[in-house]
């Protein structure tokens, strides 16, 4: 079955061969086709090939599907008081990390299953196609894994964060705890997890803790990925380049060295900027990393504490607004970047090849997105060459 669509006022291919000759790619007056799940022709209306079924979308853009990777999907609980206090001026540390680990202890497997459902739900009404999903609101051998088993009915892409924070019943015991992360948690999370993680920042891990736990994830077969100088300048940025991550993520602190260590690195700089407006931090400086040449992601990091938010629109406009970033750099971030962030080449782009994941805007171009400030923008969604929303 051919699927062509048509009415296309714009068409974002993220291929910088095909249309304008931009990083996006634009290709104006266009029509895409489908077949088996993947785009195999894109170009002008008036060259396109005959089809079994056509769509005309009315012209409005079609962009390529949200590429979320940074999210906590799996967790319950409530820390609506946390936010109230932070937005009174207390300032964030990382500690109530652990209401939410509790309450996730003590959530049942089909309530925290029901929960990530409906997380689900918002992301794919938002554009969202690809997510990445941790742990790290577990902290024992048998929460760790069961949140992995969850978030694998959800994605493929799953990440172990043991190393999110030290649990209570490891206070004064960091070192068997690193012991417990790199051992019997490791051991029973790998299997169920493509990626590894670990918070190095202040308060968090400290450098060697991070790369003593990295290793052992690299050793069993899983790709590194960090959080990294959230808080303050520190060492995640240069572990996660030194150690080949994917990705580091946050990076809202950084100094001209690191900088420059991602600029020659295949790591991409993962910006979260409803994180740092959910902890009043100060927004991270993406323009200096778009002009050095380093790959720019954007995600939501969507958590309980300092991000509940699961739209990528919201996302890009925030980035517009606050971190230097133009609304072509910033839809190729949510999109391109966060596919080179989970190192997929089938996603993040709609050009001949690539997987069918596309979004309908409701407007006639891209840019609109960067002043939607969390107004629907979805008029449709297509993930796999099949019609969602």
């Amino acid at each position: 079955m051919k699927t062509l669509l048509t009415g296309i006022a714009e068409l974002i291919t993220n291929d910088p061969s095909l249309g304008d000759g931009s990083p996006l790619g634009i290709i104006r007056r266009a029509a895409l086709l489908i077949e088996n799940g993947h785009v195999v022709w894109v170009g002008a209306t008036a060259d396109a090939p005959d089809a079994d079924e056509r769509f005309d979308v009315g012209g409005r853009a079609v962009v390529p599907g949200f590429v979320d990777s940074h999210t906590h999907l799996v967790f319950a609980g409530d820390r609506s008081a946390e936010i109230a206090a932070r937005m009174a001026g207390e300032r964030y540390t990382g500690g109530g990390i652990m209401t939410t680990v509790a309450a996730t202890r003590a959530a049942s497997a089909e309530e925290l299953r029901a929960l990530a459902r409906a997380r689900t739900r918002e992301m794919t009404a938002s554009g969202t196609t690809t997510i990445e999903a941790k742990s790290g609101y577990g902290l024992t051998v048998t929460d760790e894994a069961r949140i992995l088993r969850i978030s694998g009915e959800f994605t493929s892409e799953t990440t172990f964060l043991g190393a999110h924070a030290v649990p209570p019943e490891f206070a004064g015991n960091r070192a068997g705890y690193i012991r417990l992360v790199t051992g019997d948690m490791l051991r029973a999370c790998a299997p169920l997890a493509r990626w590894i993680d670990v918070f190095c920042d202040e308060g968090a891990f400290t450098g060697d803790e991070a790369r003593e736990v990295l290793r052992a994830g690299i050793a069993a077969g899983l790709v590194p990925r960090l959080h990294g100088n959230q808080l303050g300048h520190g060492p995640g940025v240069r572990l996660a380049v030194e150690l080949g991550a994917a990705s580091v993520d946050h990076c809202t602190y950084l100094t001209d060295e690191d900088v420059a260590a991602l600029a020659g690195s295949d790591t991409v700089a993962t910006l979260l900027p409803t994180a740092d407006r959910g902890t009043l931090s100060p927004y991270p400086d993406a323009r200096r990393l778009i002009d050095a040449g380093v790959t720019v992601a954007l995600a939501t990091d969507c958590n309980p504490g300092t991000s509940p938010v699961t739209s990528m629109p919201v996302v890009i406009a925030l980035a517009v607004r606050e971190t230097g970033m133009t609304p072509s750099e910033a839809l190729h971030a949510a999109t391109a970047g966060g596919a080179r962030a989970l190192r997929r080449a089938d996603v993040g782009r709609l050009s001949p090849g690539a997987r069918a994941d596309l979004v309908v805007l409701d407007a006639p171009s891209h840019v609109h997105l960067a002043d939607s400030a969390g107004s629907p923008m979805v008029s449709e969604l297509w993930r796999h060459g099949r019609r969602r929303v």
